[in-house]
């Protein structure tokens, strides 16, 4: 990954991706230039974020709470959106560049959290 330069061609937006997933493209590949693998994760980072807020809105619409047979369950994809959050997490950590975490996706202490990295 390296930083861009003016005369430097853009890199094709991949297609079907909705508003976040475009977003969080466009701001990775309009500072940086990236090598073929690191353009496949990043686009892989781009679709899981496009499918948590397809999670999100599926909770919001439908409520946290779903009936079933045997009473109240929580729905299966508040579980699910937190799986992708996860995903979502290790895969822009990957590319190593702090600048692309994205709202709640990760923090400064990458994919493992607090504890992931401490040595006595």
């Amino acid at each position: 990954m390296t930083e861009t330069t003016p005369h430097e061609k853009a890199v094709q937006t991949p297609r079907n991706l909705a508003a976040a997933g475009r977003k969080l493209w466009d701001a990775a590949t309009d500072e940086f230039d990236w090598a073929d693998h690191e353009l496949a994760v990043l686009e892989e980072a781009c679709r899981t974020r496009d499918r948590i807020v397809q999670l999100d809105r599926a909770v919001s619409e439908e409520g946290l709470m779903l009936p079933s047979s045997q009473g109240s369950r929580v729905h299966p994809a508040v579980s699910e959106a937190r799986q992708q959050r996860l995903t979502l997490a290790r895969l822009l950590v990957s590319l190593g560049n702090p600048a692309l975490t994205d709202e709640g996706a990760s923090n400064s202490r990458g994919a493992r959290g607090f504890y992931g990295n401490r040595r006595g």
